[in-house]
């Protein structure tokens, strides 16, 4: 009887991951987790920090005047972002979205600070971005899954709290939750290449959230999927998120993904990359119908507006 006709949960043994595509994400979820381990916390989602340490009440994100300039004093310097004030919620979820190479992603990597701001504040749940990072307080997904091949779904899923140092049963039992949460617990013994694409990115979200990050970083998680896995994956994701209380930054490069997902779409404009539109989003409890609903294609309207410049809210 073959291993995975037993459901046995073990590992591959690895190749040599020569993929550069494959080497950046374990180096980003490297930097985002490895450099200081952590004593497991437990409690509520809502709190960031050791075990027991209160959080004071305050934003999950908050950015104030902050400019990325990559390359300064060099001829090819290029100012990716400029003066951007923004505040996300509590529970809140927000979508960025604007023209390519405004530094959508790069606002991203900021706030998980994967790389420094040049000017500016960028506070995670009261805390500097560096803190917030060292005490693994978001969780974070690309575009590509990043998963490990020769890890099965469920190692995959346990990675971050291996590098937290949670015991075996315990990374076990979480992954299991994970896993029946985004519902795959029946592939939990599979490999990834033995997954499809929206499977495989069902197991990055479920690896981000392991967790219980109060806060969820999500640059084009669902860019490279046809639409119906997509629409599916967006309805699972609010769910998730509602059912934790998860802050959520999302990079989305489609309109109407932003505002089906979002309590307000921030509208950026081209490189040097700054907010020119704050749209709010108020359609109620996300059903089937709200894909039909005139408010839906009203928020559309009004982002597309705001992204052309053409928007009576943009600012002259």
């Amino acid at each position: 009887m073959t291993e995975m006709e037993t459901g046995a949960v073990t590992d591959r043994t690895p190749d040599a991951v020569t993929d550069p595509v494959q080497v950046e994400a374990v180096v980003d979820r490297a930097a985002g987790a490895v450099v200081d381990r952590v004593t497991p916390r437990r409690g509520r989602p809502a709190q960031v920090g050791r075990p027991g340490r209160p959080v004071e009440p305050g934003p999950a994100v908050e950015l104030t005047g902050v400019t990325k300039v990559f390359n300064p004093g060099r001829p090819d310097e290029v100012t990716a972002l400029r003066g951007v004030d923004l505040t996300v919620g509590r529970g809140e979820f927000v979508s960025l979205i604007g023209p390519s190479g405004c530094g959508k992603s790069t606002l991203l990597r900021l706030v998980a600070d994967l790389v420094p701001a040049t000017g500016g504040t960028v506070r995670v749940a009261d805390r500097s971005a560096r803190q917030a990072r060292r005490e693994l307080a978001y969780g974070i997904a690309f575009q590509q899954a990043g998963l490990l091949d020769w890890r099965t779904v469920t190692r995959n899923v346990e990675l971050p709290l291996e590098l937290r140092g949670l015991s075996r049963r315990d990374r076990r039992t979480k992954a299991r939750e994970m896993l029946d949460l985004v519902g795959l617990a029946d592939f939990a013994g599979h490999y990834p290449d033995q997954l499809s694409g929206g499977m495989q990115q069902r197991v990055a979200i479920a690896r981000a959230l392991a967790v219980d990050p109060p806060l969820l970083l999500m640059d084009e998680p669902f860019g490279a999927l046809d639409e119906m896995t997509r629409e599916r994956l967006q309805d699972e994701l609010l769910r998730i998120c509602a059912g934790k209380g998860t802050s959520t930054v999302f990079v989305t490069h489609s309109i109407p993904e932003a505002v089906y997902l979002s309590d307000r779409v921030v509208v950026m404009s081209a490189r040097p990359g700054r907010i020119v539109e704050i749209v709010d989003v108020a359609l109620g409890e996300r059903t089937e119908a709200t894909r039909q609903s005139n408010a839906f294609f009203a928020g559309i309207t009004r982002v597309r507006q705001a992204l052309r410049g053409t928007s009576p809210e943009a600012p002259a």
